[in-house]
């Protein structure tokens, strides 16, 4: 059987041909890269769309695919249509396991967003408290063994989880959707995460901050140790690593929007 033609269209970067700034549009160029099917990516420069482009899918902003001809303009139906047609045994499932890895992460950004956006400096607290739930949340998540985990037959309790991703130990969907949002908002440093006895000490890029850090000198907390596993652990997969937008393309998405009022 052919291989089916898959062109994903993303929306460029300040110079109009890298990756820009758009976690949806990632969210797809994962899960193509993960099914493992050839296709091609095409970036938009939203500030001047080629006329071949407006004909193709007028009005319609990245992310859209074309799939054997055939245009597919919502992400959210793209991200369904890929996961029942590059189905096995040819190409992976994708779908996680567990309903809750979907869910932990759902308001995060929107967190993020609402603190990022806010205009006055003394709402700052409660917006940043909201924030640091959420990633309690996530943390909580990471960090308590899934039913997979749990061996019955072993005298050794599994306290806490080790698995690499949301779900287990394969990226998912719900990886797909979380991380790019995680890459917009963490800081990338070097970090000693303490678990039980032991200490790994997990290594990020030095002196790059991206938006929390930059225009709310926002850390995501060392105690959160399940979030910065799973964010060590991610930065080591080429399908996040090769998906991501330069750190500049995030700051300039959010100069505007985070000024604040004094």
């Amino acid at each position: 059987m052919a291989d089916p033609e898959i062109e994903l269209f993303v929306k460029a970067g300040s110079d109009g041909e890298s990756i820009g700034n758009c976690p949806f549009c990632q969210r797809l160029f994962m899960i193509l890269w993960l099914k493992g099917v050839k296709f091609n990516v095409t970036t938009v420069d939203m500030t001047r769309k080629p006329e071949e482009l407006k004909d193709l899918a007028p009005g319609t902003n990245p992310p859209f695919l074309v799939y054997n001809k055939e245009l597919k303009t919502d992400f959210i139906k793209i991200e369904e249509f890929l996961e029942q047609t590059l189905a096995p045994p040819r190409y992976p499932h994708l779908s996680p396991k567990n309903k809750e890895s979907f869910d932990v992460g759902c308001n995060l950004f929107a967190k993020f967003s609402a603190y990022i956006k806010n205009t006055q400096k003394e709402a700052n607290k409660n917006f940043e408290k909201s924030l640091l739930r959420e990633f309690k949340r996530l943390d909580d998540y990471l960090n308590t063994p899934l039913l997979d985990e749990i061996d019955p037959d072993s005298a050794e309790e599994l306290k806490v989880s080790r698995r690499l991703f949301l779900d287990g130990d394969q990226l998912t969907l719900a990886d797909c959707s979380l991380l790019p949002k995680l890459n917009i908002i963490k800081e990338k440093k070097s970090t000693v995460i303490s678990s039980g006895n032991h200490k790994n000490l997990f290594f990020f890029f030095p002196n790059q901050k991206v938006a929390a850090k930059k225009y709310r000198d926002f850390d995501i907390p060392a105690e959160f140790s399940g979030v910065w596993r799973y964010l060590h652990n991610a930065y080591a997969r080429e399908e996040f690593i090769h998906t991501c937008p330069e750190d500049k393309e995030i700051e300039n998405t959010y100069a505007s929007v985070a000024k604040q009022k004094s």
